[in-house]
């Protein structure tokens, strides 16, 4: 482009010069035939530069037309692009609530199954203390000599009435009778609550937002069965409520308490990700990262470990660490 530049800047020098010649007065008498061919070959540099100018002013017009086309395609690219970005941000939201959603149901799952394994077990422990109840009542000789046989057991609990005298209450001797009233025995006050019961308390409340009672109500499963699996899970609620209330510090301690004292709990890989989530948001991301790969290392095919990867994803860091 330059060099045309410079050779359409010389011949219309050139052209100049020629006419200013031209122009010149000279005598008839000076007339001759190299006059006549000057002039033939200035008007034909002067054709040349004329067809010189329509063609680059033709293709100038080509490249300006092209150059506009490729700022539209460029512009018209960018708005593709940014449509695709918002759209696969929608879907991973869209994937990340169903993840959470999928997590929370099956934590309501797993937590159904455990309180069925409690009753479960509490029902064989009632079955086995029935059985030898009822062997005891079959084989009366198979007691002490003088032990007196034990009462049956009843098979509902008697409505309130008069006293009641139980066989066991009665004196050897023909004493008098010692008169217990249903009910009338009293609790004793460090009496541990049922497990169950107390566990399907804290998590209906739970649920339904009464942190502080709910936190009361885990805490009596940890203090009165601190070996129980529920136990547990119940310190894995605990850690939800911090966190849900953002108390991060608190949490991540909850969280610790499940992994280390309960490695076999089914929550164990939820307490595993909400720590690492929680340190995160603590600013401390390097700790937080080694969690989520942890649980993608222990457990790659849980939803949980799945979450952990697309927390990973977004943040631009490779789920497994570079050996």
């Amino acid at each position: 482009m330059q060099k045309t530049r410079i050779l359409r800047n010389r011949l219309l020098a050139a052209a100049v010069i020629a006419s200013f010649f031209l122009c010149l007065p000279s005598p008839a008498r000076a007339a001759s035939k190299e006059i006549v061919e000057l002039q033939t070959q200035v008007q034909q540099l002067l054709d040349s530069v004329q067809r010189i100018q329509t063609t680059l002013d033709s293709r100038l017009g080509v490249i300006q037309h092209l150059a506009e086309q490729t700022a539209d395609d460029a512009n018209r690219m960018t708005a593709v692009v940014t449509a695709l970005q918002q759209k696969m941000a929608v879907q991973s939201d869209t994937l990340n609530g169903k993840l959470d959603t999928a997590s929370g149901q099956a934590q309501s799952l797993n937590d159904s199954v455990d309180e069925l394994k409690s009753r479960i077990a509490k029902l064989d422990k009632t079955i086995q203390d029935l059985q030898t109840q009822l062997q005891n009542i079959q084989n009366p000789g198979a007691s002490a000599p003088g032990t007196p046989a034990p009462a049956p057991v009843p098979a509902a609990v008697p409505a309130p009435g008069p006293p009641i005298v139980t066989p066991a209450a009665a004196p050897a001797a023909g004493g008098p009778t010692t008169a217990i009233t249903p009910g009338a025995e009293a609790q004793p006050a460090n009496q541990a609550p049922p497990l169950a019961e107390t566990f399907q308390a804290g998590l209906r409340d739970y649920n339904a937002a009464k942190y502080e009672v709910a936190s009361g109500e885990f805490q009596d499963v940890i203090h009165y069965y601190p070996q129980d699996d529920l136990a547990g899970t119940s310190q894995f609620y605990l850690g939800e409520i911090a966190y849900k209330q953002l108390k991060l510090t608190e949490s991540v301690k909850s969280y610790n308490a499940v992994l280390e004292n309960f490695p076999g709990n089914s929550k164990a890989p939820a307490a595993q990700l909400r720590k690492g989530l929680a340190l995160i948001q603590m600013n401390r991301k390097e700790a937080g990262i080694h969690e989520l790969r942890l649980l993608i290392q222990r457990h790659p095919q849980t939803p949980e470990a799945a979450q952990a990867r697309t927390k990973l994803s977004g943040m631009g860091v490779k789920p497994s660490a570079a050996h």
